[in-house]
């Protein structure tokens, strides 16, 4: 009987332990114990332990020691396929061999393909069809069917779930979902053990926050001390909204420049873990973005997306604010799916971003010698765009662009203008004329007489252009003009110039003594349908 009550004892202490342990492991689960998630994260089957480069251009520009965490040399170019492949790696079988569905702007899509291609599972994605052709191309590359459904990542999502309510499949959600983060934590874990010394401050991308909540749950586990900044576009700010209200905030829209983080509305658990272990959030505007981009490209050699750069950007306008020490600050280059077409806009967006480019609209007297007076009084600046076209007799109307080295420079060369007698407005802020004016000055002119149009192609040289006015002299009137530097070995200029029947010999010897290679265009086409 005693051997009875004792095996019953022992059998009650066994079952209320077990009951512990489970409770206690429970407790683990709900509680989200993000540290051990992510070491326990199963990423490496298709993920690369990325390189911490050191940025030398950016470190000696803002004089703190910046490395950059490569994500964009993961299999996908994007740091994505982790917490898509560690939350598949959790699914039973029988669910992988049924499918799975995610919805994706892009670089989420190619890890759920790719997470599905190495899994031996059938993968459908919803994509916006706003998506850079270049990732869905690759996500059709790795074996998974897309389906191009609305114009933002929302519209996506709520066709996935009804998909996969139709068809009773499961969905990978991209940001929202504890087995995505602890993926995503990964790279923080890599952070912390690739710089043996200390980490002051690491800069993360955010748009549904799936990347910042993984990495700061980690992070913050081993080191208290580092500090986390996310980073989002002033257009796509649904974290920044939410830390200042309390609570989740939904974007009426969202700009999709940097469409690997147009989101709406963050997920709740990033939101909570973000809430918790993010110490600020930084915002910055499309030009800060082009201006990181080729940050990046001068450091690297490689040219990521505007979501890849994001951290750079934030990190850039926070260093404006620090002083003191020089500290160790890491951005996290979280992708390269750059749409090839974007690379024009970036060029010529990053040199106002970086405040390296005044544009200026200018008024000048309407006469002979005003446009070489007007480039002599901007003096040893380089001129990187020149737009005019004729209006009538008495002023000419400008659009400027002029090399500077730094923001003050700007009032400078204002106020350098102003003294010299030209009106100046200053556009380098006007979202409108750098997006659509810039490339609509001209048009037709009714008052014209004799005007001939030559292309001319100008070294590409600080004082080219004055030169080649000087050569000119005040002999004939200048009626269109329109140069834009593109960084290469020459300039390419379109330029009409009056010229009298009387006068074409003489023009022919100008032509000659100037010695610059030229074209005449009086007859092309385009020309005479547009400009006259």
């Amino acid at each position: 009987m005693r051997g009875l009550y004792s095996v019953g004892i022992l059998t009650l202490f066994t079952w209320h332990f077990r009951s512990w342990l489970y409770d206690l492991f429970s407790f683990i689960t709900v509680s989200f114990d993000y540290l051990q998630r992510t070491l326990l994260a199963r990423v490496y089957d298709v993920a690369y332990d990325t390189r911490l480069d050191y940025a030398a251009n950016l470190s000696s520009r803002l004089n703190h020691d910046v490395w950059l965490k490569r994500e964009d040399e993961q299999p996908i170019f994007s740091f994505k396929l982790r917490g898509a492949y560690n939350k598949m790696t959790n699914l039973s079988r029988s669910v992988l061999d049924r499918g799975v569905v995610a919805a994706s702007a892009g670089n989420h899509a190619q890890g759920v393909a790719l997470a599905g291609q190495k899994l031996n599972c059938p993968v459908t994605i919803f994509m916006p069809v706003t998506s850079p052709v270049i990732k869905v191309k690759s996500v059709k590359s790795l074996g998974a069917d897309v389906i191009l459904v609305g114009d933002s990542y929302a519209e996506a999502s709520d066709a996935a779930n009804e998909f996969c309510e139709k068809h009773q499949l499961h969905i990978i959600p991209p940001y929202d979902d504890p087995d995505v983060i602890a993926g995503n934590g990964t790279v923080g874990l890599e952070i912390m053990r690739s710089l043996t010394g200390q980490v002051d401050t690491i800069f993360v991308p955010v748009g549904g926050g799936g990347l910042i909540a993984g990495v700061a749950a980690a992070v913050k586990q081993i080191n208290q001390e580092v500090e986390i900044v996310g980073v989002e576009p002033e257009d796509s700010d649904a974290m920044f909204q939410s830390m200042e209200a309390g609570r989740r905030i939904k974007l009426k829209q969202v700009g999709i420049f940097a469409d690997g983080v147009a989101v709406k509305k963050v997920g709740s658990e990033t939101f909570r873990l973000v809430r918790k272990y993010v110490d600020r959030i930084e915002r910055v505007d499309t030009d800060a973005i082009c201006a990181a981009i080729k940050d990046i490209f001068e450091d690297t050699r490689t040219i990521v997306e505007p979501s890849g750069a994001l951290a750079v950007a934030g990190m850039k306008q926070y260093c404006r604010s620090l002083s003191g020490r020089r500290r160790t600050l890491v951005a996290i280059n979280s992708g390269a799916n750059m749409n090839f077409d974007r690379l024009r806009h970036v060029s010529e967006r990053a040199e106002i971003g970086e405040r390296r480019e005044a544009i200026l609209a200018v008024t000048i007297p309407e006469r002979p010698g005003s446009f070489k007076k007007f480039c002599s009084v901007i003096g040893g600046r380089n001129i990187t765009e020149f737009n005019y076209r004729y209006a009538d007799d008495q002023d000419a109307h400008v659009f400027a662009g002029i090399e500077i080295d730094d923001a003050s420079q700007i009032q400078q060369s204002i106020d350098e203008l102003v003294r010299h007698g030209y009106p100046v407005i200053d556009l380098t802020d006007n979202e409108m004329a750098k997006v659509h004016v810039r490339h609509m000055v001209g048009g037709h002119s009714p008052k014209l007489d004799n005007e001939r149009v030559f292309r001319f192609q100008l070294p590409e040289r600080p004082g080219a252009l004055l030169e080649f006015l000087e050569k000119m002299g005040g002999s004939w009137n200048i009626s269109m003009f329109h140069y834009r530097n593109h960084g290469a070995d020459f300039g390419r200029v379109l330029c009409g110039i009056q010229v009298p029947p009387e006068e074409n010999d003489l023009f022919s010897i100008f032509l000659k003594v100037v010695g610059y290679t030229h074209v005449e265009e009086s007859d092309n086409p385009a020309y005479r349908m547009f400009l006259t």
